[in-house]
């Protein structure tokens, strides 16, 4: 159960960057388009459609490739200081835990 919600956790913070990736600046060609986390703006699109309320899908195999190489510690931190910041960007907390057991991730230490 405690891995669990230590990977619900980490997911949360991926959806929370998923969200606010619209609100980012884009990255130039030279800054090859990794904008939170170690993810691109298309791993965190990607993940969009998972962790939204109304008729959420499964997550894709490009959401699941985005978040395998994120940096969960930094997601965890993310989540960890800016709570508000994931209501605000409607991220959906109960479909953004699942995400990393349906991508068979597994979760950061200490999160």
């Amino acid at each position: 159960m405690a891995k669990q919600l230590l990977a619900s956790t980490t997911l949360l913070v991926l959806l929370v960057a998923v969200l606010a990736a619209g609100h980012l600046p884009a990255a130039t060609p030279a800054e090859s388009s990794t904008i939170f986390c170690n993810m691109t703006q298309e791993g965190l699109n990607a993940c969009k459609p998972a962790v939204t309320k109304s008729n959420p899908a499964d997550p894709s195999l490009a959401c699941c490739a985005a978040l395998s190489s994120a940096d969960l510690g930094c997601l965890c931190n993310f989540k960890n200081t800016n709570p508000k910041t994931m209501r605000l960007m409607g991220v959906d907390p109960d479909l953004a835990m699942k995400l990393p057991a349906k991508c068979n991730i597994p979760p950061p230490a200490n999160c």
